[in-house]
């Protein structure tokens, strides 16, 4: 028997990925890392998964575990089956944008090197298949492409920086000889088809500043209007790294997940606005002072719905090249919808569903 070790379940995107990597991958045991305050929410998980689609049942086991540990927290009484993983999926990052310095390098950075040691230490091992992110490229200006990632950029905050420095393990353990694909997706929201999602940030946070404005007219800082948002709908995600990680051809690529013709700031708050029966104001007022304003005035942030660290990315002067995606998947079928033919499902979920927590686990 072989074994695939999953990491950041039961969190957004390996909800989602679990089911469809166990059903392409016949007699595969699958064996989730989880953080123990998390265990509760990752068995419900699992047994919704396993109810939706039977075929997949008792294949996961969910084991306790910290990545930032040698052979990442796991009893050793699991030992014989970790020895007969041959494959490895992490997802587990810190996601706020405010985290602090310290929490984003231990998880990000070195929960990232005790992977690759654990990948190193597997007597078959065969892949590491590691979710990145677009923002990697920081405040590079310009087309950032799949095989670019150390160009001196400067970056917004720790979650880019600490996401720079752990690809750049991952990159460096590669080129020793590990096989691996790298993942970057942008911006991920809810699944372009139903809305689901399991947390509002990025995008909605403009959705909500819009909903809190009371009048038909609502007011924005001024964007630059050719600066774009690297948005992309969950499914598409999951669907593209599910092809990609069974193609020989893919081991040792970097693969942008993100929309190739993704649409501007300006175009993402208009098609939210319309959709929320609203006329826009854009008013001329620095990015910079609207973010010191959310930063320095007490309880600003949360009466407008938007958190300071967002700013940033409305100037993000970054495009990115999807050229691997796209040569990699064509035929497939996979493709990534444009964010107007989705942007108002998203809303409508988030409308039905206000209970959901803007700061929920990724």
């Amino acid at each position: 028997m072989t074994a695939l070790l999953m990491t950041g379940f039961p969190g957004f995107l390996g909800s989602a990925l679990l089911p469809r990597i166990l059903d392409r991958r016949d007699g595969v045991q699958a064996v989730c890392v989880v953080q123990p305050h998390h265990l509760g929410t990752a068995e419900e998980r699992l047994q919704r998964i396993e109810a939706a689609q039977p075929q997949i049942a008792g294949r996961t086991l969910l084991v306790t575990g910290d990545i930032t540990e040698p052979e990442l927290g796991v009893d050793p009484d699991h030992a014989e089956l970790l020895d007969q993983v041959t494959e490895v999926w992490h997802l587990a990052a810190v996601y706020d944008l405010a985290a602090p310095p310290e929490l984003a390098q231990r998880v990000n950075v070195d929960g990232t090197a005790r992977v690759l040691e654990f990948c190193w230490d597997r007597p078959s091992f065969e892949r590491l298949q590691y979710v990145s992110t677009c923002y990697v490229s920081g405040r590079y200006r310009g087309r950032f492409t799949e095989d670019m990632l150390d160009e001196g950029q400067s970056f917004h905050n720790h979650y880019d920086s600490t996401k720079f420095a752990a690809e750049k393990l991952v990159r460096e353990a590669m080129e020793q000889g590990l096989p691996a694909t790298i993942y970057r997706p942008g911006i991920v929201v809810g699944d372009s088809r139903t809305g689901e999602t399991q947390k509002y940030d990025g995008p909605y946070y403009i959705a909500r500043f819009l909903r809190r404005q009371l009048l038909p007219v609502a007011v924005l800082p001024a964007v630059n209007g050719d600066h774009t948002t690297g948005v992309v709908p969950r499914d598409f995600v999951i669907e593209a790294m599910d092809q990609l990680s069974v193609l020989e051809t893919s081991v040792g690529r970097t693969y942008a997940l993100t929309d190739p013709e993704p649409p501007t700031n300006r175009e993402v708050a208009e098609l939210f606005a319309d959709r929320l029966g609203k006329r826009l104001a854009w008013v001329p007022l620095p990015l910079g002072l609207t973010k010191a304003a959310l930063t320095h005035v007490p309880g600003l942030e949360w009466l407008l719905g938007l958190p300071a660290e967002t700013i940033d990315y409305f100037e993000a002067p970054t495009t990115y090249a999807t050229d691997h995606t796209l040569a990699d998947l064509a035929g497939t079928g996979v493709e990534c919808p444009p964010f107007a033919s989705y942007a108002g499902r998203l809303l409508d979920f988030m409308e039905d569903h206000p209970e959901i927590d803007a700061s929920a686990m990724v």
